[in-house]
């Protein structure tokens, strides 16, 4: 595998860091673009994107705005921009797929979007699910209308109180405090990601990872998770786009399967005609990192490579 960076501009001039791996040697079958999660980097797909490489895929993945090489130093995670944060991710994906297509012209690109990543991917596919060959959606959920206006509410008050930047003990509780509750004797306050315990402490070890996120930044999710929010949305999604939904049984973002389950349907109402979808038994959130991956992107890399037929 070839490793190579690079930054692009924002069209708000925010400078984004992307990791570009490419095959080394052999035939190129398509490119992959993936969308990370919140509190961690782009630099964890290492390992995921060695697999897409020795597979015959090209991969770019960003750092997000307020994420890792993008954010710069340590004090600037965790804080999306000024307004519309995360409008902004959306249009840093898409601002990356134009580069993608322009340097890669001939191949199919695939979107795979994680947690965070996964919701601006659901908006992505609405807004230019024309420009791309596939979805991808790892540890996503559907709508959660309700739970959401009491987020914004919450973040208002934050924000009114305290400012947009300050880092919200309060909002990141309400946000994550629950996620431990199902796993007995948890060992640490990450354990809802994965049940392999090297990949959990190798998270909490990362300075970039897991850090506490500004009231601007929940306020900026939330509302530009409204979209997402309204299933009508979801009409804007081209039929013909290939789908593919995977998640952790014991997900708690995806409310245990409950709510991943109830995306797919979303989905399939609307009338995608290639969707596919599937829980994995006693996973938790990062399936990448679970302690069953191989499996998880054997899978990946199968869905992809049917794609191409």
């Amino acid at each position: 595998m070839i490793s190579k960076t690079f930054w692009f501009d924002s069209e708000d001039g925010t400078k984004i860091f992307v990791y570009n791996w490419l095959p080394d040697g052999g035939s190129v079958k398509g490119v992959v673009q993936i969308a990370h999660g919140m509190a961690e980097t782009a630099a964890r797909y290492e390992r995921f994107a060695k697999v897409l490489t020795d597979n015959g895929y090209i991969v770019y993945a960003n750092d997000h705005r307020g994420h890792g090489k993008t954010a710069g130093s340590l004090e600037n995670v965790g804080y999306l921009a000024d307004s519309d944060g995360f409008d902004w991710m959306v249009k840093d994906v898409y601002k990356l797929t134009e580069i993608i297509l322009e340097e890669n012209k001939g191949l199919p690109l695939f979107l795979f979007g994680h947690s965070m990543g996964s919701f601006v991917t659901q908006r992505y596919i609405m807004l230019h699910g024309d420009k791309i060959s596939g979805a991808i959606l790892s540890g996503s959920n559907g709508p959660q209308k309700l739970l959401h206006k009491m987020g914004v509410m919450f973040a208002k008050k934050e924000i009114k109180k305290f400012g947009r930047k300050v880092k919200s003990e309060k909002l990141n509780n309400l946000s994550f405090g629950s996620f431990n509750n199902a796993i007995k004797d948890a060992r640490t306050d990450f354990d809802w990601l994965s049940r392999d315990e090297a990949e959990v402490d190798k998270y909490i070890q990362d300075p970039y990872c897991g850090g506490v996120f500004t009231a601007g930044f929940f306020y900026d999710f939330l509302k530009g998770y409204e979209d997402l929010d309204n299933p009508i949305n979801f009409n804007l999604v081209p039929k013909s786009l290939p789908v593919y939904i995977f998640s952790g049984a014991m997900d708690p973002v995806g409310v245990m399967g409950k709510g991943v389950g109830k995306l797919y349907q979303l989905y399939k109402k609307v009338g995608l005609e290639n969707l596919s979808f599937k829980l994995y038994p006693g996973g938790r959130h990062e399936m990448l990192n679970e302690i069953n991956r191989d499996e998880v992107m054997k899978d990946v890399v199968n869905w992809l490579d049917k794609r191409l037929k």
